[in-house]
C-alpha cells in the first residue's frame, strides 16, 4: 500500500493507494474508499509468462542399468555445456573417479563414476550442450 499528500486549492487530501487490477485503482481518500477507473491504457508486462508441463516421466538418477548387459548410464545431473573429458574409451575407472567437467549455472560441475569397470562409450564431446537426463558416458 502506497499512501499520497495532496495538497488542491488549500485542501488537504491523504490518499491510501490499496492496489490496481487493469484500468482500476482501488483508493481511500481521507478514510473514503473509491475506485477510479484510469483513462490511459495499463501498461503490459514485456515479461512473458511461462507455463511448463508437468513431466510425465521424471528424470532417473545418475545411474541407470540397462536392459541388456550390464552396462551403466552416467547421465547429465543438469542441464550445461561439457568443458572437459577426463577419461576415453576402454579406460578402467573406479567408483568416485572424475568423468569429465560440465558447466551448468555458470559453475563447474564434476561428474564421478558411480561404480567401477571400464569406460564402454563417451557419448559427449567437449562443446556439446547436454539437457538434464542426456547420456554422458557408458561403464560395463
Amino acid at each position: 500500500m502506497k499512501q499520497f499528500k495532496f495538497t488542491i486549492h488549500g485542501n488537504d487530501y491523504v490518499v491510501d493507494v490499496h492496489g490496481m487490477e487493469d484500468n482500476v485503482a482501488h483508493l481511500e481518500v481521507n478514510g473514503t474508499s473509491y475506485e477510479v477507473e484510469i483513462q490511459r491504457p495499463a501498461r503490459q508486462t514485456k515479461t512473458p509468462t511461462l507455463m511448463r508441463t508437468p513431466l510425465k516421466d521424471p528424470v532417473r538418477p545418475s545411474i541407470e542399468k540397462k536392459e541388456s548387459g550390464s552396462s551403466h548410464h552416467i547421465l547429465a545431473p543438469l542441464p550445461g555445456n561439457i568443458q572437459e573429458i577426463k577419461v576415453k574409451k576402454g579406460d578402467i575407472v573406479e567408483k568416485g573417479q572424475l568423468l569429465l567437467i560440465m558447466e551448468a549455472m555458470k559453475m563447474e560441475n564434476r561428474v564421478m563414476s558411480d561404480r567401477s569397470g571400464v569406460v564402454e562409450s563417451i557419448r559427449v564431446q567437449t562443446g556439446d550442450a547436454v539437457l538434464q537426463g542426456d547420456i554422458l558416458v557408458e561403464i560395463v
